[in-house]
């Protein structure tokens, strides 16, 4: 049976087209197509099963899409009370209302939620952030935790062993105690899936409560000395050899090298 060919540079799927020029997410456009909002050559599509190219004229609500950049990342230092989402229906302050403002439209790679802090990596690349973000790439994401009382040291062994709470089932985490502060203990912790608050609820499931959660690490990529709020975009060359996995298939080779960006002024 022969390989299925490789799609060049600027072809493929509809849905990683737009990802792939920022428009939003994979999962986001695919939702757009089925909703009747993306047209090609004039047509609209009513499915995301079509192989496209960048060459062809590609509309979302009758505007064109924008050619789309070479993948660029950052860091940014997320502080506490805000939530990593473009509009909040609370009304809480939003990641992306905090940025500077000639940074140009970028998304997330996963999440931190309103109470969590640390290293929120972003990208002008949809395609870029799905890689990173899938569970088969296994980039570790560290942390730093404190958490109420002192932890039973065969509770965080049983972590390793992977734990489920209330039906869901989690992976291998790795927690090792720090040092205690007072009441508190300080824990780090490692894990690979990085699930919808995977750290909180799997350590109040042990009976541990977080009262500070702080990213310090996803993958290859530190936090460092960032300051809180503050945004810097990574190396070409640094992110091409942290990614190198990535590199036939985005275009590394070719980025510009960035400019840094220090911390937002209130």
């Amino acid at each position: 049976m022969k390989a299925k060919p490789e799609t060049l540079p600027g072809e493929g799927r509809i849905a990683k087209i737009l990802a792939r020029a920022g428009v939003c997410s994979r999962r986001e456009a695919e939702a757009l197509i089925t909703q009747g909002r993306v047209s090609v050559d004039g047509e609209v599509l009513l499915s995301p099963a079509l192989n496209v190219s960048v060459t062809q004229d590609i509309r979302v609500d009758g505007i064109p899409i924008p050619q789309a950049d070479l993948p660029r990342l950052w860091r940014y230092h997320k502080p506490r009370g805000v939530v990593t989402t473009n509009r909040d229906p609370q009304g809480r302050p939003t990641v992306f209302e905090a940025l500077p403002k000639d940074l140009p439209r970028v998304m997330s790679i996963g999440r931190l939620d309103f109470n969590s802090e640390g290293l929120l990596l972003l990208t002008n690349d949809g395609e870029l952030a799905r890689r990173m973000e899938l569970p088969a790439t296994a980039l570790t994401r560290r942390y730093r935790v404190r958490v109420f009382g002192k932890p039973d040291p065969g509770a965080l062994e049983r972590l390793m062993r992977g734990v489920t709470v209330e039906g869901q089932h989690y992976g291998p985490i790795k927690a090792e105690l720090e040092r205690e502060q007072g009441d508190n203990s300080w824990l780090s912790v490692s894990l690979r899936e990085g699930k919808n608050r995977e750290v909180r609820k799997v350590l109040l499931h042990l009976g541990m409560q977080v009262n500070r959660l702080i990213r310090v690490a996803y993958g290859p990529f530190q936090l460092g000395d960032l300051k809180i709020g503050g945004v810097d975009e990574l190396p070409t060359v640094k992110v091409m050899e942290q990614l190198g996995v990535f590199q036939d298939k985005t275009g590394w080779a070719k980025a510009a090298q960035p400019k840094k960006r220090g911390v937002k002024k209130k």
